[in-house]
């Protein structure tokens, strides 16, 4: 975002992103803490099939960069991080990641330092 962007927030209860082919492309910005991480990790999902079909077919919604900030005790609470690094490594710029951990004791493993803020 800059200065003056418009951004829309939305906070826990029902919601889903589904975007129609004629929408205009969106930056998403996802936070998730803890187990917090499953709607957002199926919204994850969706966009990388709509990365995936868009780099097939040429056709459909074109879809925006995504950042997903996950945040969590420690390493092993962050679920679905092998797989969100999948997803970061198969969309390089488009899916990117920023883990967080609050009370990490041990070594972060090197898969995942890259993308790792905390103690």
């Amino acid at each position: 975002c800059t200065l003056g962007s418009e951004v829309a927030l939305r906070v826990g209860g029902d919601f889903f992103f589904d975007p129609q082919p004629g929408d205009s492309p969106v930056k998403l910005v996802l936070i998730a803490g803890g187990v917090g991480i499953n709607p957002l990790f199926s919204i994850l999902l969706h966009i990388a099939d709509l990365h995936g079909y868009q780099e097939g077919k040429g056709k459909g919604y074109k879809m925006g960069t995504v950042k997903l900030y996950y945040s969590a005790k420690n390493t092993s609470e962050l679920l679905f991080k092998e797989n969100i690094l999948g997803l970061i490594n198969a969309f390089p710029g488009k899916i990117t990641c920023r883990f967080h951990v609050t009370q990490q004791t041990s070594q972060i493993c090197k898969e995942l330092q890259p993308h790792i803020t905390g103690k």
